[in-house]
């Protein structure tokens, strides 16, 4: 018998309706349904919850194999947004670039670094330029950390390849510009980004489908 077979007749047993059921886990009703319909599987504290509100083992739902896949599936979930919120503050803190003393100002044959508001080595349209190029990724990272849990994996995706496109735009415009201290600290950024994005599209070994946040 399927986990989702099973949990129905737990249910019955109990005289229960999905809805019921739904308000007793904390989960919605849609997930039950899901759960109930073979769609889908709860997360592994669902299972947890599950196994203890019909005082039945987790063996008894659902075999070792499968809970071992399932935990493996939560795990690789939970890197993932581990891997997204780190490219979303690497690109928010994009905003200190503004304000850190990066940029060389000569002053009576001395060179001392002052931040981009002090900038006057170069011209104003060079200054907006740096200023955008450090600003669309301030954007990007808050919109994506913002919204990082209604966002599909395609979303997620579409964020991260266009906060890397900036990061290379940045970094080429800043080396041609002779800027060593903008240029190297946002490719070190561009670098850390890459790591995550490269965790995040590792495949995965075998797929599940996972209801734990229906």
């Amino acid at each position: 018998m399927e986990f989702g077979e099973k949990l129905q007749t737990l249910r019955k047993e109990k005289g229960l309706t999905q809805e019921e059921l739904a308000e007793a886990l904390f989960v919605s009703r849609t997930a039950v349904s899901k759960w109930e319909s073979g769609r889908g599987y709860p997360s592994i504290d669902s299972i947890k919850d599950i196994a203890k509100f019909f005082q039945v083992s987790i063996d008894d739902l659902l075999s070792s194999e499968k809970v071992m896949r399932l935990a493996e599936k939560e795990n690789r979930t939970n890197l993932r947004k581990f891997c997204d919120v780190g490219i979303s503050i690497t690109d928010v803190f994009s905003i200190l670039f503004i304000f850190l003393p990066l940029f060389p100002h000569t002053v009576d044959g001395f060179i001392y670094s002052v931040n981009l508001l002090h900038y006057t080595e170069i011209s104003d349209a060079n200054v907006i330029v740096y200023f955008v190029l450090f600003c669309l990724p301030v954007i990007t990272g808050a919109a994506k950390l913002i919204g990082i849990r209604k966002l599909n994996r395609k979303a997620q995706n579409v964020f991260t390849v266009c906060s890397l496109g900036v990061s290379i735009v940045t970094v080429f415009f800043l080396a041609l510009a002779r800027e060593p201290y903008a240029s190297a600290l946002t490719f070190l950024g561009f670098l850390m980004k890459v790591v995550l994005a490269v965790i995040i599209r590792i495949p995965k070994k075998k797929k599940i489908k996972n209801d734990a946040n229906a």
